[in-house]
């Protein structure tokens, strides 16, 4: 698995959206297999998947579309999980991005005012280094 996406598997995993992923997944294989059996215009499994894709992501391409009173009922629920799985999927992985770099963030400026408190007892490298971190703060923030 590449980098990037090896990192997306992990922080669905821990930010707990792949179970919404795998409910979205198992939601929408459930609909393909009702709308296969119910939906005259459905022939196949392949044709429900496809079916229940387009009805969960809301494009509506209009090849098939649901007859039954069974199939429009099939059909709503899966654009409601489609729906709800675009919204909270992005919201979670956010939350969790920003609660990473504030984390990160209060980190960096404890160590940086713990260096600050105990000055007198730093070696004159890390002076050196803490002057350097001040300089670039202080460019960045100008």
């Amino acid at each position: 698995m590449k980098k990037p996406l090896r990192r997306m598997v992990h922080l669905l995993v821990r930010t707990g959206t792949i179970k919404i992923f795998f409910f979205y997944l198992v939601v929408v294989a459930i609909g393909a297999v009702l709308t296969w059996i119910f939906e005259p215009q459905v022939n196949s499994f392949g044709d429900g998947l496809w079916f229940c894709f387009v009805a969960s992501t809301t494009i509506g391409f209009g090849d098939i579309t649901a007859v039954t009173v069974l199939g429009r009922i099939v059909i709503v629920i899966i654009t409601i999980c489609g729906i709800l799985t675009t919204a909270m999927v992005p919201g979670v992985v956010v939350a969790y991005y920003t609660e990473y770099v504030r984390a990160k963030e209060k980190d960096t400026v404890s160590t940086f005012l713990e260096k600050l408190e105990n000055l007198p007892d730093l070696s004159k490298e890390e002076l050196e280094q803490l002057s350097e971190r001040v300089k670039r703060f202080s460019k960045k923030y100008k």
